[in-house]
C-alpha cells in the first residue's frame, strides 16, 4: 500500500487494542505524576501584553 492509497484511505491506520481499556483511571506511575505535577506547579510562564 502506498502512502497516497493510505491518505486517501477513509478507514483508519491504528487500531487501538480494547484490552487497554482495564487501565482507563488508573495511575501507572505516581512518582512520575508527583514530578511533573511539583514541576508545574513551579514554572513561570511569560506574561503577554496585548
Amino acid at each position: 500500500m502506498k502512502i497516497s492509497d493510505l491518505n486517501e484511505a477513509k478507514v483508519p491506520i491504528v487500531k487501538i487494542d480494547k484490552s487497554l481499556e482495564r487501565f482507563r483511571g488508573k495511575v501507572l506511575f505516581p512518582e512520575k505524576l508527583e514530578l511533573a505535577n511539583k514541576l508545574l506547579a513551579n514554572i513561570k510562564l511569560p506574561k503577554i501584553t496585548a
